[in-house]
C-alpha cells in the first residue's frame, strides 16, 4: 500500500527539474515545517486548466514503431497521472516538470475543432487516420468540462473522415451517438487501455482513471454497436501486471474485443526518475526487483529509444511476456481482428457536402 505521506491522487510524487531549465524549483523541509506551524497548505494539489493557441492540430508521427501516422491531442498534460506514462516527457516542451505538472497543469486546445476542419479541408491532404490521442488521453476529465472532444469527433462525422481513439476513460460513452454514426461508415476504431484485472494496482498505477469493471463495460457496450474495439494491455510491467496477460486477453474477448496490443514499460526521460521515485515509495518491498526486471528488458537501463526494441524489449523476461501474448491471441483471437478504416469517402466531402460531379 501506498505511504500514509503519499500525495493522494497523484501518480507522480514530485516535480523533477525541466530538462530544458538551468533553475529548478524545489519544496524545502524549512518551507514546510514553517506551513505547518502557521497552519497554511503547502501545496494545495489542485488542477489548473490553462488554454493555450497552437496554430496547428494534427501531428505527423515520424516514430516508426507506434502503430500510427498521424495524431491530434485536444489537451496537453493528464490528469489521469499514470505513473508510467511516455507522454509525460512532453510536457517540458511547455515549460513545465513532467512529474506533478503533467497531472496539474492541463493545457487546453479549445480552437482544435476548427484547426482540425481546416486541415481536412486542405486540397492537398488525402485521407489517412488520425489518432485522437497519440500523447494524452482525449477523455481525461477535462472533457467533461470542455467536451473537444465531441466537438472534434463531430468533424470528422462531418467530413466523413477516420478517426482512431485511445483511452482509458468510460467516458467515451457519453459520444456514443457519435461514434455509432462514424461506425456504420467504417470510420472508427477504438482502443481502450486495460493494464489490471486488480483495482489495487489499478488505483497506485493510474490514479484517476476509470475503474477495472466501467472499462470492460465500455468495450462490451462499444462493441456490441458495432464499433470495433483494440484492449491495449500497456504498459506491461515484470513483477507488477505482467502475471495478468492471459487473464486481461480472455477478459477482452469475452467483453467482446476484436484484438489486443502490447507494449513493455520503458521509462524514458524524466520517466525513470519519477517511477523510480514513485515504486519507493509505494512498492518498497519489491521495487529494486521490478526496477532490475525493467532493465533486464531493455539492455540493461531504464531508458531505451530503439526502434524496434524499445516497445517489445529483449531478453528472457521480454521474450516471457511477448510470447505469453502471442499464446493469447492464439487462444482467445483466432479470427479475430480490427478492420482497415475507409478513406475512400473524405475526398468527396471536403467541402462538406457530397459532390454531385
Amino acid at each position: 500500500m501506498p505511504s500514509k505521506s503519499a500525495i493522494k491522487g497523484r501518480g507522480a510524487q514530485l516535480n523533477v527539474p525541466n530538462r530544458f531549465f538551468e533553475l529548478s524549483h524545489e519544496m524545502r523541509d524549512d518551507f514546510l515545517e514553517f506551513c505547518q506551524k502557521e497552519g497554511e497548505i503547502a501545496d494545495k494539489n489542485k488542477t489548473q486548466y490553462l488554454e493555450v493557441f497552437p496554430k496547428t492540430i494534427v501531428n505527423k508521427v515520424k516514430s516508426p514503431d507506434v502503430g500510427m501516422a498521424y495524431s491530434m491531442n485536444a489537451y496537453q498534460g493528464c490528469e489521469h497521472g499514470c505513473i508510467y506514462c511516455y507522454a509525460r516527457n512532453s510536457h517540458e516542451f511547455w515549460g513545465y516538470s513532467a512529474g506533478l505538472d503533467f497531472e496539474r497543469r492541463i493545457l487546453i486546445k479549445k480552437d482544435a475543432p476548427k484547426l482540425l476542419e481546416a486541415y481536412l479541408k486542405k486540397k492537398s491532404w488525402k485521407a489517412y487516420p488520425i489518432v485522437m490521442s497519440g500523447n494524452t488521453d482525449c477523455y481525461q476529465p477535462a472533457e467533461k468540462k470542455y467536451r473537444i472532444t465531441r466537438q472534434c469527433l463531430e468533424v470528422f462525422l462531418k467530413y466523413k473522415h477516420p478517426i482512431g481513439i485511445i483511452t482509458k476513460n468510460s467516458r467515451i460513452l457519453e459520444d456514443l451517438d457519435v461514434l455509432k454514426a462514424l461506425a456504420k461508415d467504417n470510420l472508427i476504431g477504438v482502443n481502450i487501455s486495460i493494464t489490471s484485472l486488480s483495482e489495487d494496482t489499478r488505483r497506485i498505477l493510474e490514479p484517476r482513471t476509470a475503474t477495472i469493471k466501467k472499462r470492460l463495460e465500455t468495450v462490451r457496450i462499444l462493441s456490441e454497436h458495432g464499433i470495433p474495439v483494440n484492449v491495449m494491455i500497456a504498459p506491461i510491467i515484470p513483477s507488477i501486471n505482467s502475471h495478468e496477460i492471459l487473464p486481461l486477453a480472455k477478459a477482452a474477448s469475452d467483453y467482446g474485443a476484436s484484438s489486443i496490443g502490447h507494449t513493455i514499460v520503458r521509462l524514458n526521460g524524466a520517466i525513470g526518475e519519477i517511477f523510480t521515485d514513485w515504486i519507493k515509495k509505494t512498492m518498497p518491498d519489491r521495487a529494486e526487483k521490478v526496477l532490475h526486471q525493467i532493465e533486464s528488458c531493455h539492455g540493461g537501463t531504464l531508458n531505451d529509444s530503439r526502434y524496434g526494441a524499445r516497445m517489445r524489449g529483449e531478453g528472457k523476461i521480454a521474450e516471457q511476456i511477448n510470447n505469453l501474448v502471442r499464446l493469447s491471441r492464439q487462444k482467445y483471437f483466432k479470427g479475430k481482428s480490427m478492420p482497415r478504416l475507409n478513406c475512400n469517402l473524405h475526398e468527396s466531402f471536403k467541402n462538406g457536402q457530397l459532390k454531385l460531379f
